[in-house]
């Protein structure tokens, strides 16, 4: 397993998103997304690792400093979802795409369940008439349900 030497600082960025979601639990659940639009990790890192298959673009849709830290390589920074700033840089990001183009957007910041990003990106983008959109299932946070498992991260802006 590779060590990663911003290990302590991305847990500890994910143990205050994990307070920050908890203190605004008013958001929408990401149990609202269907299961049908859900993607799982191990799924989405292969598509990631094939190297002739065509890929999604993918878009953090959570917290500019866990993107920082650590993102699946390729992803665009699309601004935290559970605010309106976020939300107008993701509908100005992907206005001009047509609406059959392959999209995942994933957050990362803490468990499924008390994410405060996912919902309202989804919403939004499903909400332009985006058809082929899918959401990174990542049941705890990006520390331990991507960078643990191994799968591709790049960091920096």
């Amino acid at each position: 397993m590779k060590t990663y030497p911003n290990k302590i600082a991305l847990i500890a960025t994910l143990l205050a998103m994990l307070f920050w979601s908890y203190a605004f639990s008013d958001t929408k659940s990401a149990a609202s997304i269907p299961s049908v639009d859900l993607i799982q990790p191990a799924d989405l890192a292969s598509t990631i690792r094939n190297a002739s298959g065509s890929k999604p673009l993918i878009l953090q849709v959570g917290f500019r400093k866990l993107y920082d830290q650590a993102h699946i390589p390729g992803a665009e920074y699309a601004g935290p979802a559970r605010e309106a700033d976020g939300l107008r840089v993701l509908r100005e990001r992907v206005a001009r795409l047509p609406k059959e183009v392959a999209i995942v957007i994933y957050c990362g910041c803490c468990p499924w369940s008390r994410c405060p990003n996912i919902a309202a990106a989804y919403d939004t983008l499903h909400a332009l008439g985006f058809s082929n959109l899918k959401v990174l299932y990542i049941a705890d946070n990006f520390g331990s349900d991507w960078v643990d498992k191994g799968y591709p991260t790049a960091t920096g802006k």
